[in-house]
């Protein structure tokens, strides 16, 4: 590992570096969702971007048991598996 002086190019090299991690790392978090028994769950954000629907609207699916949902106390949440099938139901070709 080369040793960084105190240059103003080293310095550059560095703050570039740690720049890159730091938007890996938000990518990451943004992107990737740990599972739980091998299921992924979705914040209903998610779940609003990924069917193209309004929070107004996936409240509607949710109370008409459209969609099927997870609470946890205050939060809740969606089984991506339970959208995929929903999707798969409901298309028609």
């Amino acid at each position: 590992m080369k040793q960084i002086g105190n240059s103003n190019e080293d310095m550059l090299a560095l703050l570039e570096a740690v720049v890159g991690i730091k938007n890996e790392l938000l990518y990451i978090r943004e992107y990737f969702h740990p599972l739980l028994k091998g299921e992924i769950y979705l914040s209903g954000e998610q779940v609003c971007e990924m069917l193209h629907i309004s929070k107004r609207t996936l409240q509607q699916y949710r109370d008409d048991g459209l969609i099927p949902f997870i609470k946890l106390e205050r939060k809740i949440l969606f089984r991506e598996s339970d959208i995929v099938k929903v999707l798969e139901d409901n298309y028609q070709q």
